[in-house]
Order: structure tokens, then C-alpha cells, then sequence
């Protein structure tokens, strides 16, 4: 890869994402931190200059190829794409109507098949200049995709087709010297978890062989590595960062 970089990070107004696009810029990376709470994005922009704010909703796709339109003119084609953006509530199966479910599935999981499918023709196009090295493309998951999780069943589901949507596109991709793998996050300390029910919160850090929820930034550490020259000959890989709750094969 060239010695500069372009990150797209969505999600990145909070949490993960936002540890995500602070882990880039610290790097000296052009960051675009995308998110549906542009205010949100902005703050986190405040916090490195080399961080560019936009709004995007990754579950609607007219939305999305605005991003990909504003992105490439104002910052430039990103060898960089990191789908962050999440969202859930827990609930039992039973009780989730199909708003719901299409609501978890339109933005857990179309939403990384929409910006990926925006954002790789450029990396393709860039592949065919000498001397182009290869982008990146991490997928935020999730353990709930990798062992399954009662009261996230929709979620767990969307999640795993994130897992599997990393592996077949890592295998499309590979032609082209571009490597896509997988971070799944366990419990971790983000306005998400918190807006969780407080006896939940408490059995779930108790489940922890760590005894304690991981930080945001624990859960980027992978993220930037797999972004990383050190990661260009690994793709289609998962890696959990659950402080050894799930210890999936």
C-alpha cells in the first residue's frame, strides 16, 4: 500500500467505530468518519484534524453511493473501508416483529454489503496502477455470529452473514491484491451495551473470563493491524476480541 492512506470508517460517531477512526488518524491516515448522527461524527473530528465528518445511513443505498460521490471528490478514492456500524435491541425472538428484523438486517448486514459494494470498484480500479499494493476491507461482526446469542437471534443471524459476506469477498477480491477479514467484538463498553438492561449487562461481564468488557480501543487494535502492511497476506481470517468469553475454532 502507498505511504498514504484513506479510511472510511462508518459507525464512527461512538464506540468502536469512533476508537476505530481515532486509532487511523494517530496513524497519520486521512480518516472519513462516517456516521447517521452527523453531530455525533463532527465530535469525534474535533478530536484529530486529519478526521473528515460525513452523514451516511449504510442501510439505504442511494445514501450510500452519496458518501462514496462526496468521499472521492473531497478527500479522494479510499484504500481503506471499515464497516463499524451496528445496531440492536435485545429482546426474545418471539417478540420481534418484522420491522425489527428488517431494521437489524438492513443495517447490520445489507449496510456492509452496500458500502462495499460502492467502495471496491475504486480499490479494483486502483489495483490496475503499478505499484498499487492492495486495499483493505474489515468487517465489524460479532461473537453473537460466531456461537449464536439468545435475545440477539435476529442479530446474531445478520451478524453471521457478515462473517460469511468477509469470506466470499475476501475470495473475489484476492485477484485484485485487496484482503477483507473479520473483527468480532464481544461485550464491550459502548453506548450500545450500556443501553442494555442492567441484570443483563451484569450476568454478561460475569460470563467473562476477563471480568470486565473490553474497551473500544481494544477491539480497534485488530482492525488497525488487519489494515496494516504487517496483515498483507492474511485474508478471509475472523478474530474475536471477548477477553475469552467465546473461543470459537
Amino acid at each position: 500500500m502507498s505511504d498514504k492512506h484513506i479510511a472510511v470508517v462508518t459507525g464512527a460517531g461512538s464506540g468502536i467505530g469512533k476508537a476505530i477512526a481515532l486509532g487511523f488518524a494517530a496513524q497519520g491516515t486521512t480518516v472519513v468518519a462516517a456516521d447517521l448522527d452527523l453531530e455525533a461524527a463532527k465530535r469525534t473530528a474535533e478530536e484529530a484534524g486529519s478526521i473528515v465528518p460525513m452523514a451516511v445511513d449504510v442501510a439505504d443505498r442511494t445514501k450510500v453511493d452519496e458518501l462514496r460521490d462526496a468521499v472521492n471528490a473531497e478527500v479522494g478514492v479510499p484504500d481503506i473501508l471499515i464497516n463499524a456500524a451496528g445496531w440492536d435491541r435485545t429482546d426474545q425472538f418471539l417478540n420481534a416483529t418484522t420491522e425489527f428484523a428488517e431494521k437489524v438486517v438492513a443495517i447490520n448486514y445489507l449496510g456492509p454489503v452496500h458500502m462495499a459494494s460502492a467502495f471496491l470498484p475504486g480499490m479494483v480500479e486502483a489495483s490496475k496502477t503499478d505499484g498499487w499494493q492492495g486495499g483493505r476491507v474489515i468487517n465489524l461482526a460479532s461473537d453473537a455470529g460466531r456461537v449464536g446469542s439468545a435475545g440477539e437471534t435476529i442479530y446474531a443471524g445478520a451478524k453471521g452473514g457478515v462473517i460469511a459476506l468477509s469470506k466470499s469477498l475476501a475470495r473475489e477480491m484476492a485477484r485484485y491484491q485487496i484482503t477483507v477479514n473479520a473483527v468480532c467484538p464481544g461485550p464491550t463498553d459502548t453506548p450500545l451495551f450500556q443501553a442494555q438492561p442492567e441484570k443483563l449487562k451484569e450476568a454478561l461481564v460475569k460470563a467473562i473470563p476477563f471480568r470486565r468488557l473490553a474497551r473500544p480501543d481494544e477491539v480497534a487494535a485488530p482492525v488497525l493491524f488487519f489494515a496494516s502492511s504487517a496483515a498483507s497476506f492474511i485474508t478471509g481470517q475472523v478474530v474475536s476480541v471477548s477477553g475469552g468469553l467465546t473461543m470459537a475454532g
